[in-house]
């Protein structure tokens, strides 16, 4: 077992597991840590605990020291210079008409680097603007392309359901997301009803994805037999949600009744159970106005 704490540098940004040594480090506490890249400015957002070896990469970087009062100054007169950065960086994109759009800007701790975040369509050749930022802050400059998911996160902002976006509030990395997770959940195959801001499938299409899968495991299809406490009859709707499906049940004097019934207590006379989605039945509803939407909605980044 190893002891480590797990420490974050940006707000929703991902955890990495770093070795407290003699440290007492709790969460909550900021604190100083050596990383690839150089000195960072982090803070623990998970206290010390142990964990197996083959859960960490190896060799584990040290956490140097709890932040002092003067390195917490240090890290917000990097914040104020990363606003300043921004805007002169923003200028020199525009001098060398450079199609790309600038994010973010970000100081190492030790002001060794300046990460400069942007996106863009392609390629983008940047030496010159690489140069004249160089000259400017008289340090390594780093211009990193990123994808519309890690922009959006970057930016925040207000999903489709009015809460602030999970990524970038809480997410620490993106989880896969399917076009199959939409049809699993009966959700509208809309391009426009189940993309995020970003443009790309919605993040929480993922979060009740497992519940789904067991579900409908156990839910039978349309048009399959059951066997209930009502006597035989035919499913004519079904609920996810509900755990439940609809069924049409001849009685004694030969009317059918319709009784909603828990997936619990029946059992399967006939038919199918609805399982995992065929790859095959997905069709997207797509006309004119969202064609490019739907294009945009299975590109990786």
């Amino acid at each position: 077992m190893v002891k480590v704490v797990g420490v974050r540098f940006k707000k929703a940004g991902k955890i990495y597991y770093f070795a407290p040594g003699d440290l007492k480090i709790s969460k909550g506490d900021s604190v100083i840590v050596e990383t690839a890249r150089g000195i960072e400015f982090g803070e623990c957002v998970i206290g010390e605990k142990e964990i197996e070896q083959e859960e960490i990469i190896v060799p584990l970087k040290s956490v140097i020291r709890k932040a002092t009062d003067e390195d917490i100054q240090k890290h917000l007169e990097n914040k104020s210079k990363e606003k300043e950065a921004f805007s002169i960086c923003l200028d020199k994109i525009q001098q060398h008409n450079l199609q790309m759009k600038l994010i973010d800007v970000e100081y190492t701790f030790d002001n060794n680097k300046v990460i400069f975040y942007f996106t863009a369509d392609g390629r983008v050749d940047f030496r010159e603007l690489v140069k004249d930022l160089a000259a400017i802050f008289r340090t390594r400059i780093e211009l990193r392309q990123i994808g519309v998911r890690d922009e959006a996160k970057m930016i925040g902002g207000l999903g489709p359901c009015g809460r602030t976006m999970c990524c970038s509030t809480y997410l620490g990395d993106f989880a896969p997301v399917s076009i199959k997770m939409a049809k699993e959940q009966n959700l509208s195959l809309n391009p426009t009803k189940i993309s995020g801001i970003c443009g790309r499938l919605m993040c929480c299409l993922n979060f009740e994805q497992e519940t789904y899968e067991e579900i409908r495991k156990r839910l039978p299809k349309i048009g399959s037999i059951v066997r209930t406490e009502y006597g035989d009859g035919e499913v004519i709707s079904n609920s996810v949600v509900k755990e439940s499906v609809k069924a049409k049940i001849k009685v004694l004097n030969a009317e059918e009744v319709i009784k909603e019934i828990p997936i619990d207590e029946l059992s399967l006379i006939s038919g199918a159970y609805e399982g995992i989605v065929n790859e095959d039945d997905i069709k997207m509803e797509i006309d004119d106005e969202n064609r490019d939407l739907a294009k945009e909605l299975f590109k990786e980044n």
